[in-house]
């Protein structure tokens, strides 16, 4: 009812079997494999010893994602793949912020806790902003959308927290053990 009277008119039709959507999946998959090693190359080679750590959170965080959708039973689609990877690229944005704030404090302080521990406080709340208003708009997909769009969506929302949780519980936690250990030497990033 209500529509508008437009004749349909069939110009082709295909049929697309099981085995070509298993190959994009698995095509999602390589895509996912390779950049995530060429991301954890690039952090251990622009970031070193620190590189490492995030490294070791991405790592982590990825576990974690994995095994929450596990929970939940959730099957891996095209789309929670493209999830998955938006979440590896934010855990290496949120990292990457708080480093470059850690040089930035490290110019000016002579005490290498005090200025970890400002670069973490300070790029908290640019951290926050963007994890908040990416977990916004998941939220409005997943309410909005449809299947697909919900596989997305919910994935990338789960990937927000257990991003937040690797970067300022686990990656924190090994700078500090790392920072403290090395207290007296003078530490770059």
């Amino acid at each position: 009812s209500g529509a508008l009277p437009a004749p349909l008119n069939i110009i082709e039709e295909r049929t697309v079997g099981p085995d070509l959507g298993q190959d994009s999946i698995n095509a999602g998959v390589i895509a996912l494999i390779i950049g995530f090693l060429l991301v954890v190359i690039f952090i251990l080679v622009k970031y070193k010893i620190f590189g490492l750590i995030t490294n070791i959170a991405l790592i982590i965080n990825l576990f974690l994602l994995v095994g929450i959708l596990t929970i939940f039973e959730a099957t891996l689609t095209l789309p929670g793949i493209a999830g998955i990877i938006l979440t590896v690229g934010m855990a290496v944005d949120a990292n990457v912020l708080i480093f470059e704030r850690i040089k930035e404090e490290l110019k000016g302080e002579k005490n290498n806790l005090i200025a970890f521990d400002s670069g973490y406080s300070k790029s908290r709340t640019a951290i926050l902003d963007a994890n908040i208003t990416t977990l916004l708009a998941a939220i409005i997909l997943f309410f909005m959308g449809s299947g697909p769009i919900k596989g997305f969506s919910l994935t990338l929302g789960i990937g927000i927290f257990t991003t937040l949780f690797s970067v300022y519980f686990i990656a924190r936690l090994l700078t500090v053990i790392y920072i403290s250990r090395n207290k007296e030497k003078g530490i770059k990033i």
